[in-house]
């Protein structure tokens, strides 16, 4: 009798998720088939022929009679491979998030998914989620071609947690500029054009003009002779500042503070006064926290607002 009289349980937010409707259809359609193992076959071949040329002309420069230092190796391949999968968060994750709302207009489906009882928010989430998933399979099926790097020496763990984590946040937030833009345009070849400029402008537009700034303003604002110690403070900071904007960036430059100042979170400087000759201890912030945190932020906005967008085209 008690078995009888129990209240059932509420799904929890697992559960939500893994029976989200979206989620279980755009799944379902593109693992059954033989498309999602072939693509995944070619791209671990790729990578491994990737790996396999960097080693080689890495050992064919170095020249020397015992061959290539082991941990300098290992530390070229570890670069070749998060090379590879910050191509693949940038440009293939928004990719397959592009044109999952402009497809359901061109197929004519959207207005039928629009009508059911499944909320702007968990529809948003079911596509999301969908084309996460694969990205997130190419990302975890790459990670075993970095023990090459640790068996050659030269990578730490620390380094391969910091760098993977940054991955999976930039994967997420990536995917979700390409869901915004689908949600903004109207065909699937506005939305895709919209999402390559945008990631495009981000990655290397965006440090080209920053880069093009400061080396015409630098010897005008901040002149070698004219320079105080807050000055280069100031600078530092904002170097730190723009490389937590860019992926490429805060992954070469945390991973430099790392080796060089043994830095996690933070590191510390000395700054040299001349005009009262002491020295001045500064404290400053590792790239990879604060690229996680800018780019959480800018995922839950662009989520907010491409749910904004969808629940605005379903009232009209």
């Amino acid at each position: 009798m008690a078995e009888l009289t129990q209240k059932p349980r509420k799904p929890n937010l697992w559960h939500k998720l893994s029976e989200n409707p979206i989620t279980v259809k755009e799944l379902r359609s593109r693992m059954r088939g033989r498309r999602a193992f072939v693509v995944l076959t070619i791209y671990l071949l790729s990578m491994s022929g990737f790996i396999s040329l960097v080693y080689l002309a890495y050992a064919s420069s170095t020249g020397g009679p015992y061959g290539p230092d082991a941990r300098d190796a290992g530390k070229v391949v570890f670069s070749a491979v998060l090379g590879a999968q910050g191509f693949l968060v940038i440009f293939i994750a928004p990719a397959f998030t592009a044109g999952t709302i402009t497809g359901e207009k061109e197929r004519q489906t959207y207005d039928l998914l629009r009508t059911t009882l499944l909320p702007s928010n968990w529809f948003v989430m079911g596509k999301l989620l969908s084309s996460l998933s694969y990205v997130f399979l190419l990302l975890f099926a790459s990670i075993p071609l970095l023990s090459i790097a640790f068996l050659l020496g030269g990578v730490s763990g620390l380094e391969l947690i910091v760098s993977q984590v940054i991955m999976a946040v930039a994967a997420v937030t990536f995917a979700l500029y390409g869901l915004f833009c689908s949600s903004l345009m109207k065909s699937t070849l506005a939305a895709s054009v919209l999402t390559f400029g945008g990631a495009l402008f981000l990655t290397l537009g965006l440090p080209s003009i920053v880069l093009l700034f400061a080396a015409i303003m630098g010897p005008l604002l901040f002149g070698a002779a004219s320079m105080s110690w807050i000055g280069e403070v100031l600078l530092a900071f904002g170097g730190l500042l723009l490389s937590a904007t860019n992926l490429p960036a805060a992954l070469v430059v945390s991973d430099v503070l790392l080796i060089e100042n043994d830095a996690i979170f933070f590191f510390k400087e000395s700054f040299y006064d001349n005009a009262t000759s002491t020295s001045h201890d500064v404290w400053f912030f590792s790239p990879w926290w604060v690229f996680l945190i800018l780019y959480i932020l800018l995922a839950l906005l662009l989520y907010w607002i491409t749910v904004r967008r969808v629940r605005k085209i379903a009232n009209k």
